[in-house]
């Protein structure tokens, strides 16, 4: 994982605490992450990814050009 995956993932579950992350950096230039949190339940996909942006702060401003994102409720 480099070093803007762990702090993207750190980032995100300091703000959702409980959330599993997993963020993908394969080629160091296209990011992913897979965000499963039970405060993700009753939200529509878009609740769901903005709170995930809003765990990143300006990191998506300053750093990041685009994240693919995928959310999901823990079964």
């Amino acid at each position: 994982m480099s070093e803007l995956s762990q702090a993207l993932a750190t980032a995100i579950q300091t703000a959702l605490p409980g959330a599993t992350v997993q963020v993908d950096d394969p080629d160091g230039a296209h990011l992913s992450a897979v965000v499963e949190y039970a405060g993700f339940a009753g939200k529509p996909m878009l609740a769901q990814h903005r709170m995930v942006y809003a765990a990143l702060g300006d990191a998506f401003e300053t750093t990041l050009h685009a994240l693919q994102l995928t959310t999901k409720v823990p079964r």
